[in-house]
């Protein structure tokens, strides 16, 4: 080997180990700041308690500790933040998730050093950074705030993502579809895939594409901005998407078809065909899918792998043609709405019911 290879082979060692140690420090630092949040929120509300929570006490109480604190320490101790810290205590405290892990742990006063163990715990539960915690707090519903949380700390969702997932209404989207089982499920361990069914969503929301819902655009453009920006299309994707090729073709004889994208799901082990439709969708969009998953089923799919998806994403579709042009016992083929404006939460229910 050479002394040039060495070398390079030993920099790249010493930068995953720097890199490691930076998250590692950043993470202590996240967790450290909300553990501290949490614990001033509990000395709040205990000094309320004993001044039997009048709502007047509690604001006296807030305003000298924020003048107080802001002398000592600058900013970052306002009325506005101390109230948010209050409720963060208040709302997490009374969580129940949160409560079988902590609730008869919490120390009865703030020493110099911290209780490793007590620490530990409360690390193992609280993952984000103390901005997402901000935004989460916005969410009154425990179960869906414990799914943003969750999908949060597994997607590594910025909190700009966090916010555009809750403004797309993810959580509604998913629970609509799902029985009182799923709905639970989704509140204590997020998006399970465990079927081809647990990928689809039932409108897709691409707002992110820049494209006005009323605009006249062809599917080249629609696939164009896809591709342009992929990453925020395998987000609204979900779990294990990987991108494969665009305007696949295959030939039969001397027809030439093209498959508008294809990717691969890395949990369920199988490729996933995307067509995309402008307008109603038709029988014979589905049928042309169905031969584009049969042929990557013969061609493509290497022994160990699941059977092919294929989803048709379009503007408008009759549930009817899609229940009677597919058979009964479909798990490959699905066609979803898409829509390119955010809509809101009760446009979604009535797009989903």
């Amino acid at each position: 080997m050479s002394k040039s290879l060495q070398n390079k082979i030993l920099f790249s060692q010493v930068v995953v180990l720097l890199q490691n140690a930076r998250q590692q420090v950043l993470r202590t630092v996240n967790a450290t700041m909300t553990y501290t949040y949490f614990e001033i929120g509990r000395m709040i509300i205990e000094e309320e308690q004993n001044g039997k929570e009048r709502a007047e006490y509690g604001k006296q109480i807030l305003k000298g500790l924020s003048a107080d604190l802001t002398k000592e320490f600058g900013k970052g101790f306002s009325m506005r933040n101390l109230e948010q810290i209050r409720k963060f205590y208040k709302t997490y405290s009374n969580s129940s998730s949160l409560s079988t892990i902590l609730y008869n742990q919490i120390p009865q006063s703030l020493t110099a050093e911290f209780n490793n163990a007590y620490f530990e715990l409360f690390r193992s539960y609280f993952k984000l950074t103390w901005t997402h915690y901000t935004f989460l707090l916005r969410i009154d519903n425990e179960e869906e705030r414990r799914f943003y949380e969750i999908e949060s700390e597994k997607c590594n969702w910025s909190v700009r993502e966090l916010k555009r997932q809750y403004d797309s209404a993810l959580y509604t989207r998913l629970a609509l579809s799902r029985d009182k089982e799923g709905i639970l499920k989704l509140s204590t361990a997020g998006q399970l895939i465990e079927k081809p069914k647990d990928l689809i969503k039932d409108p897709y929301i691409l707002e992110f594409l820049g494209l006005p819902e009323l605009h006249q655009y062809s599917e080249s453009d629609l696939e164009e901005e896809i591709i342009n920006k992929l990453e925020s299309f395998l987000l609204e994707l979900g779990h294990g998407f990987t991108f494969v090729a665009r305007q696949d073709r295959i030939t039969f004889d001397d027809k030439h078809f093209r498959i508008d994208l294809v990717f691969y799901n890395r949990v369920l082990r199988c490729f996933v065909l995307i067509d995309l439709k402008i307008g109603e969708l038709k029988h014979q969009d589905l049928g042309q899918m169905q031969m584009y998953v049969n042929y990557y089923d013969r061609e493509k799919r290497l022994e160990g792998e699941n059977k092919t998806i294929g989803i048709v994403l379009c503007q408008n579709k009759s549930d009817l043609v899609v229940e009677y042009t597919l058979p009964e016992n479909n798990e490959q083929i699905f066609a979803s709405k898409y829509k390119t404006v955010l809509p809101s939460k009760e446009d979604l229910i009535k797009l989903i019911s």
